[in-house]
């Protein structure tokens, strides 16, 4: 593993992406700590906007008595309505004004810059199961079909053929309409399970490769088993790839979150990327001016997939022989 960092540090595109990454993780991770700002509570007012400037200026007092926001009887209804929906808990002992919030508040009321933090967990963590799901079909269809070969090769490879003509966005869309509740859970299986079949072709093609290489046969001479020979034998030679196709997987499984959730189809009662940027269209965030709703979420989304692309060309750099030539 040191030796692969080491490797790896070499690229100047993996050092950057990497390095960002780290960035928003450590963001994520620290802020709810530091801030113990609850990000589901509603303490504000409806699309506040941010107040960093005139808090700087000396213009917002933290510390003063708080008390409880005055709410026309419209703003009463709905903060009462979504409080019984579980999206936001009450928080009377704020006073809007004089809090401080470097991203302003969402339609909920609530701090952006909190949900933010709580929304980059959600993603990451459905980014990362719904990858390593669909690097596990993927590699293991593609290691039986590349290294077992004939009947079952071709059976296999039909399948994933037909796997890959079919719109994969449309499947994955038809799926998170036919589930009632969807958590963030079931949201990467999902996810996971309608994007394997690239990856299952790629491995297929690196293992026909590498099935009649000496060393292969020279296992196959010793009567090890097939399953022996693929873990020992098959999968290191492939082991770069797949560490690639893991990020790309990913990358895409927070891309296809976002977009399931721009449906309506994401994971209900969280915080995600997508379901913040389903919350500011639904509520006109664009159109009355709240560019606080959307924008930084829509950067955080394009700064995590443009890091992981880094890595992954990083890593492309070191590991492939022509590129490295």
């Amino acid at each position: 593993m040191a030796y692969f960092f080491k490797t790896a540090f070499k690229s100047v595109k993996f050092r950057f992406g990497f390095f960002t990454l780290t960035i928003i993780i450590s963001f994520a991770i620290f802020y709810p700590i530091f801030s113990g700002t609850d990000p589901m509570a509603m303490t504000g007012t409806m699309f506040e906007r941010p107040n960093l400037i005139q808090y700087l200026r000396g213009e917002l007092d933290p510390h003063a008595e708080r008390s409880e926001p005055e709410r026309s009887e419209e703003e009463q209804a709905m903060f009462d309505l979504i409080a019984r929906w579980g999206l936001g808990g009450a928080s009377p002992q704020r006073d809007v004004p004089r809090l401080l919030r470097v991203l302003g508040t969402d339609n909920f009321g609530r701090d952006i810059l909190a949900q933010l933090a709580a929304a980059i967990r959600t993603s990451l963590l459905i980014g990362v199961m719904a990858g390593t799901i669909a690097t596990l079909i993927g590699i293991s269809l593609g290691l039986l079909s590349g290294y077992i070969g004939g009947v079952v090769d071709n059976f296999l490879s039909a399948f994933i053929n037909i796997v890959i003509v079919i719109p994969n966005f449309v499947i994955l869309i038809l799926i998170s309409m036919s589930i009632g509740t969807r958590g963030f859970i079931t949201t990467a299986f999902i996810i996971g399970i309608t994007a394997w079949p690239w990856t299952a072709r790629s491995v297929r093609a690196q293992t026909t490769s590498l099935r009649n290489r000496d060393h292969v046969n020279l296992s196959k001479i010793s009567g090890h088993s097939i399953p022996r020979i693929i873990a020992r034998d098959i999968l290191p030679y492939i082991a770069s790839y797949v560490t690639m196709a893991f990020i790309l997987q990913m990358s895409a499984g927070i891309l296809a979150e976002a977009s399931l959730s721009m449906l309506g189809l994401g994971p209900h009662n969280v915080a995600s990327l997508g379901v913040m940027m389903s919350w500011a269209m639904t509520f006109n965030a664009l159109p009355i001016g709240a560019w606080w709703a959307f924008l930084p979420v829509v950067l955080v989304i394009a700064l995590i997939t443009y890091s992981l692309n880094l890595i992954n060309s990083g890593l492309d750099q070191i590991f492939n022989p022509q590129i490295r030539s």
